[in-house]
């Protein structure tokens, strides 16, 4: 299954996405974030870091989003997390998975580690 994941602002939120893609078995990894985050984010050879512009409004950040995430992803589903980020990246994000036609699992890491929510 892939992995998509907001990548953006959170004291600590950082850790957790890297731990999750860490301990994860994920076949493709997609990270929405901003510039800071496609500059200074250590990732792996499976992680794809989609930097999208944040101040734009909520549907434009969605058909972008979208437009970034549209014949990349395998399967008829795909994992979320959203630990990281603010309700607008949210909303966008999930708004584009629906239109592209995929379902979610909302997945965290936890105690036990990653776990389905």
């Amino acid at each position: 299954m892939d992995l998509i994941a907001c990548l953006s602002t959170g004291k600590g939120t950082w850790g957790h996405v890297s731990r999750l893609i860490q301990d994860g078995k994920w076949d493709k990894i997609f990270l929405i974030t901003n510039e800071y985050g496609k500059e200074n984010f250590n990732k792996d050879e499976k992680t794809q870091l989609i930097p999208v512009n944040l101040n734009q409004g909520i549907n434009e950040l969605r058909d972008e989003i979208y437009n970034q995430l549209s014949g990349k992803i395998n399967g008829t589903e795909v994992a979320i997390n959203f630990v990281s980020g603010i309700g607008k990246e949210h909303m966008a994000l999930i708004s584009a998975i629906l239109k592209l036609g995929l379902g979610i699992r909302l997945v965290a890491l936890t105690k036990n580690g990653v776990e389905e929510i």
